[in-house]
């Protein structure tokens, strides 16, 4: 992958992306941040295909493999997040690994929960949520943005609006979660965005 990544970047100039995720919280931000732009959104779970192993190390590893797996599925450009929790904590816990945190039932009381028992009082309350977007090609070219939002856990959760880990996150310079802001704040603001306006700036020079 890191051969590709030192090529020439390439525009997106098609008129449909797919959107590599099942996860309906996930899609519905990644398409509100497209939504400025005339391109037509499909997510993998609508055409039906397979999540794929999520092998890699690293947020990068695994959002490349999800976005190759879906521009090849489906014969088209394909946009992948790999997006989590990282509590300083908890070395780094739990990272790549936040969506198993919430179990099969992909229960994210129950991962909230696990953090904060995990934490067991730790005064260092200090976290961040990462997220690496993957562009790919049915041709193998893939390239990545990554982008972070730094914070404090907070207990107990506060608030209903976001997703995932969003209610137990308290940005910094905010006086309310994730879970507890306007969609619209947390899209302007959060590390999806952050790293979509650097797939934005590189993707239509």
């Amino acid at each position: 992958m890191k051969g590709q990544l030192g090529k020439a970047h390439r525009r997106f100039g098609g008129d449909t992306l797919v959107v590599a995720t099942h996860n309906p919280g996930k899609a519905a931000e990644i398409e509100d941040l497209l939504g400025r732009f005339a391109i037509a959104v499909v997510t993998a779970g609508a055409l039906g295909l397979p999540e794929p192993e999520e092998t890699g190390t690293t947020f990068e590893a695994n959002a490349e493999l999800k976005a190759l797996a879906a521009a090849r599925g489906a014969g088209k450009p394909a946009l992948a997040d790999d997006s989590g929790l990282v509590v300083h904590a908890l070395g780094g816990e739990p990272g790549i690994y936040s969506a198993r945190w919430a179990g099969p039932g992909k229960d994210f009381a129950l991962a909230m929960r696990k953090v904060e028992d995990h934490l067991a009082g730790n005064p260092d309350r200090r976290a961040f949520f990462v997220a690496v977007l993957a562009l790919a090609w049915p041709d193998g070219h893939v390239e990545t943005f990554r982008g972070e939002v730094h914070g404090q856990l907070v207990w107990p959760p506060r608030g209903t609006k976001g997703f995932g880990y969003d209610p137990m996150f308290l940005a910094d310079g905010l006086a309310m979660t994730f879970g507890e802001i306007e969609p619209a704040e947390k899209h302007r603001i959060s590390h999806r965005a952050v790293a979509f306006r650097k797939l934005v700036f590189k993707v239509e020079r």
